[in-house]
Parts: C-alpha cells; structure tokens; sequence
C-alpha cells in the first residue's frame, strides 16, 4: 500500500489566536493625581482588559473611605490592608489596577507587584500635581500642610522606589489619550523584550 504524500508548502498556516491584551496585569503607581484612574480606565477600555482602583477595593472591603481608616487606624494599617488587597487583585486575570500614590513604596507590596504584574510609574510633575489633586479634598497626607510642600517632599522620598516599576511614562497636562498611547507602546515593546 503507497504512502500518501502531504504537500506541507501548500498547507494553509495556522490561525494564531489575536492577542487581546497583556499575559500580566498592568499596575499604575506613582504620586497622588499622576492620573492613575483616569489613565487606568482608559487604558483598560483600549486593552479589552476590566479596570480595577484598588483605593475602592480597600474601602469595599473596610466599610470605611480612605480617609476614615487613616484617621481611625493610622497609616501602617491601611498599608497593610493595601498589600492584601492589591495580592487579591494580582492573582486574577490579567486586568490594570490603579494603586494608591503609597503602595508602591511598601517593600512587601511592590515585591508582589514585580512577581505578578507589569508596574508602570506614572510621573507628572509638582505643578500638574498640585492642580489635580486640587480638584478633590479627600486626599488625607494633604490636609496637613502645604500641597506643593507635601507634594515636592513626596515626590523626592518616593521617587527612588517609583523609579524601580518595569517602565515610567511622563502624565503631562495633556490629552489622557496620549498617555495610554505612550503606555500601549511601550508594554507591547517590553512584551516582546520578554518573550
């Protein structure tokens, strides 16, 4: 009995399946009004992927607004509760997650944060800052002082820990759409630089 031959050239290619989004999923940090939720959503929108706040989250599982658990149980609790919460949102599907200005300056989370996701630094400057964060008086490390002091001293303490996220783009005081442009890029340029 012959053998039958297959022409292998003349087989059609198989259909790779269209990639929908990041494998990781992709977490804003950076100072408060950098634009992490209002890029976020965006950039969930234009990935395909759900958008998560995970200043919301916390306060879902508290019953209480940032605000109150600050003041009722002081920062280092609410950085704990913060690092539960984000570990929560980082063993799902991949999704983005807008942090807490704070977050990424734990040592316990932000090692959650380089195992489990993609870390984006969004880096807006003092003035764009102050103009944003303006906008809303629930901001609780604001209410002590000075916005820009606290601002420019914020910046300068957690910038060496923003500066370790896998990539940093510029939130200037323009279009939000040209930042997830920018961030779209640049995570489809470092996925292929992983893979």
């Amino acid at each position: 009995m012959a053998q039958k031959t297959v022409n292998r050239a003349s087989a059609p290619p198989k259909k790779q399946p269209a990639n929908t989004g990041p494998e990781r999923t992709i977490v804003l940090v950076g100072l408060m009004g950098a634009g992490k939720t209002t890029v976020g959503r965006r950039l969930a929108k234009k990935l395909g992927l759900p958008f998560v706040d995970s200043d919301h989250e916390i306060e879902k599982a508290a019953s209480m607004s940032v605000a109150e658990i600050f003041e009722c149980f002081g920062e280092d609790d609410f950085r704990s509760g913060e690092r539960r919460v984000i570990d929560r949102l980082l063993d799902g599907k991949p999704q983005v997650v807008a942090t807490g200005g704070g977050a990424f300056i734990n040592a316990e989370t932000r090692a959650l944060i380089k195992e489990k996701g993609t870390s984006i630094w969004l880096d807006a400057d003092i003035d764009v800052l102050v103009e944003r964060t303006a906008r809303r008086d629930t901001r609780p490390l604001l209410k002590t002082g000075d916005p820009r002091e606290i601002l420019g001293r914020l910046a300068a303490e957690r910038a060496p820990f923003y500066a370790e996220a896998d990539l940093r783009i510029a939130s200037s005081d323009g279009p939000h759409e040209d930042v997830v442009e920018r961030i779209v890029k640049a995570v489809h340029a470092l996925g292929r630089s992983r893979a």
